[in-house]
């Protein structure tokens, strides 16, 4: 089926034409309303009319970057990964990732589960809200999805087949490569420049050469280190969640990268909320919560990665009778202290980039006070500096805690 762009007037005839929507819907009238306020694609919401609670969301991407229009061109290509993603996540970890309902390559469409009773992680941070399971799902889909596309699990043809359906998503690779690692720390066309010219916090980033040089090592490791299927744009606004679920979405920049780059992005999420809440709203109790959430994810994605590393027998990396009970005990600490390192350098990377890249998050641009944006931005850039300049020194959960209440 060839390519066409479908949009508010033409989603809904499109859709009425595929068996597995007919299904859904059976003889209901449906009705669409574009609810998309994403930097790439445009989304809709599909309802029954007599009966709204009937719904699915659809997604297209259009050839180009939807947040800077069509004179900045995007192969529409980055659906084909994000629907292959979907389809791997949802195999290995069904109760995180929505239901999938009908997918088109050729169109670059996906047609998926509505999370109607759910709101946007983001959303309910700022509010202050508290997801009491989130620790323990989030801890859960990252070991799962992270440990079963690695070679600590997959023989190596599996994992080399694995990166071949892949390793074509170049364009959002480069995209996390510009817009993460290079742009935010220079002077550039694409930065928030309206709060760039004359702000000493800005001429002060953009000089300091020692952390730039930190910020390129991790940007090799992005480049380069193979260790799994990763999300790629694992932020708080790719989660829905409520106080007895949590769903990953939006998984186009899907690669195989770095164990830490997925949970540093996270990580970099939650501690940007941390400082909104301490520096706009005062809030100790949501405060508290997120540091104990923070913890928690930590630790319990690490316990839970081991576990599923102990029940492996056998994979690329490693059979049996190659190493001794202690022996692996000792690698497996020492591996675990790497992916938690590479974790942090990964946040900090990831907090710098949204004080004045493009693509900032409404935790800190969206304050309005400019003093307090201010604030809050000298203190993201801290805590960010440190993580990169000392990310490989950092060896403890502790640790990085301290260095978030500051």
């Amino acid at each position: 089926m060839a390519y066409r762009a479908l949009d508010i007037d033409s989603i809904c005839d499109y859709l009425s034409g595929i068996e597995e929507i007919q299904a859904f819907f059976g003889t209901e009238e449906i009705e669409a309303s574009e609810i998309g306020d994403g930097n790439l694609n445009f989304v809709y919401l599909v309802r029954a009319v007599s009966d709204p609670s009937r719904a699915v969301i659809a997604k297209q991407a259009v050839p180009y970057l939807r947040i800077a229009g069509e004179g900045f061109p995007l192969s529409r290509e980055r659906m084909t990964y994000e629907i292959r993603a979907l389809r791997t996540f949802k195999a290995l970890a069904p109760d995180y990732v929505p239901d999938i309902y009908y997918s088109s390559e050729e169109m670059s469409l996906l047609v998926m589960e509505y999370l109607g009773d759910h709101v946007i992680f983001r959303t309910g941070l700022l509010e202050g809200r508290q997801y009491p399971r989130f620790a323990e799902h989030i801890s859960s889909y990252m070991a799962k999805t992270l440990f079963h596309t690695s070679s600590l699990s997959l023989e190596s043809s599996e994992k080399r087949a694995l990166m071949d359906r892949f390793s074509a998503n170049t364009q959002l690779c480069k995209l996390t490569e510009d817009f993460v690692f290079t742009f935010p720390c220079m002077e550039h066309e694409t930065n928030d420049n309206g709060n760039v010219k004359g702000n000493p916090l800005a001429e002060m980033i953009f000089a300091d050469m020692a952390f730039k040089e930190r910020v390129l090592e991790l940007k090799y490791k992005f480049m380069t280190q193979a260790d799994a299927l990763l999300h790629g744009d694992m932020h708080t606004g790719s989660l829905m969640v409520n106080e007895v679920e949590t769903y990953m979405i939006d998984p186009e920049f899907a690669f195989v990268g770095p164990f830490g780059f997925d949970i540093g992005a996270l990580l970099s999420n939650l501690i940007q909320n941390y400082i909104h809440h301490d520096i706009v709203t005062g809030n100790e109790t949501h405060k508290l919560w997120l540091i104990e959430t923070i913890e928690e994810t930590l630790r319990l994605f690490a316990q839970k990665f081991v576990a599923l590393w102990d029940a492996t027998e056998r994979s690329a990396l490693m059979i049996p009778g190659l190493l001794s009970s202690e022996s692996k005990k000792n690698y497996q600490q020492k591996f675990m202290q790497g992916i938690l390192q590479d974790t942090v350098g990964f946040a900090g990377c990831k907090m710098a980039r949204r004080i004045f890249g493009i693509a900032g998050v409404t935790d800190i641009r969206g304050i309005e006070d400019p003093a307090l944006r201010a604030q809050a931005e000298q203190r993201v850039f801290e805590i960010a500096r440190g993580f990169v300049m000392e990310y490989d020194r950092i060896g403890s959960v502790s640790e990085i805690i301290k260095r978030i209440k500051g």
